[in-house]
């Protein structure tokens, strides 16, 4: 029976956030931000949980976090790196299982539907993200801050966590891109599917989201993600 893990990823500052405290720190309605993610992978089918956090604060993170708030699943509390591309490379040289869920701690509102759909199709299309449709107009811009044309917005896709893979297909598709930067290559990689379409011939999966699975990164994020929880917690 294949094994799921998820990797959570709690390494962000509090830099737009105009916050001394780390975003995933932030109280929301009484609970710090990571925990209700935390939450929802140790009540998903997932079989465990690698929690990725700063450098040096493995202990703290355990204590205040994992311990405290009662979450189950969580067998490593290991420390990041200085890019989020790092620290997802840590979180895959610990994880057991044959597939990888990887979650900005971040989106606190991740569903179990979300991540059991997401379960369902790795296991046929070896990798997968969950996204949602763009409702904006978008516009493709020149460097002088003029717009240059309007991009067809049916085909344009917003990009969620979780993001999920076969584990081995992945982590060479890492080391591959992470030995081409060490070489000097200037590359920018902005999440975890980048890599399989850099590395591999391998297609990605897109599974549906939800415009609640929001990113919080600043303070009007915040005011956002209160809104949903109330929503939410009367359904």
């Amino acid at each position: 029976m294949s094994i799921f893990s998820a990797i959570v990823l709690a390494g962000g500052s509090g830099t737009r956030m105009h916050s001394d405290v780390p975003k995933q720190c932030i109280n929301l309605m009484g609970a710090p931000l990571i925990t209700y993610a935390l939450r929802t992978f140790s009540q998903s089918k997932v079989d465990e949980i690698v929690f990725v956090v700063p450098k040096g604060e493995e202990e703290a993170y355990y204590r205040d976090f994992v311990e405290k708030y009662h979450i189950e699943k969580v067998t490593k509390v290991i420390g990041g790196g200085e890019e989020r591309y790092h620290s997802v490379y840590q979180g895959l040289l610990q994880a057991k299982g044959d597939y990888v869920l990887i979650h900005d701690g971040a989106r606190p509102f991740v569903t179990e539907e979300m991540i059991n759909q997401s379960i369902e199709a790795v296991q046929t299309d070896r990798a997968c993200v969950v996204a949602v449709p763009v409702k904006d107009t978008m516009k493709r811009a020149a460097d002088d801050g003029f717009a240059l044309e309007t991009i067809d917005r049916n085909q344009l896709y917003q990009i969620q966590t979780p993001q999920t893979f076969e584990k081995q297909l992945l982590l060479e598709a890492y080391q591959c891109i992470l030995k081409e930067i060490e070489f000097g290559r200037e590359m920018i990689v902005t999440d975890d599917a980048m890599m399989i379409e850099l590395a591999t011939q391998v297609p990605v999966r897109l599974i549906e989201g939800s415009y609640t699975n929001i990113k919080i990164t600043t303070p009007e994020d915040l005011i956002f993600g209160e809104a949903i929880l109330k929503h939410l917690q009367k359904n």
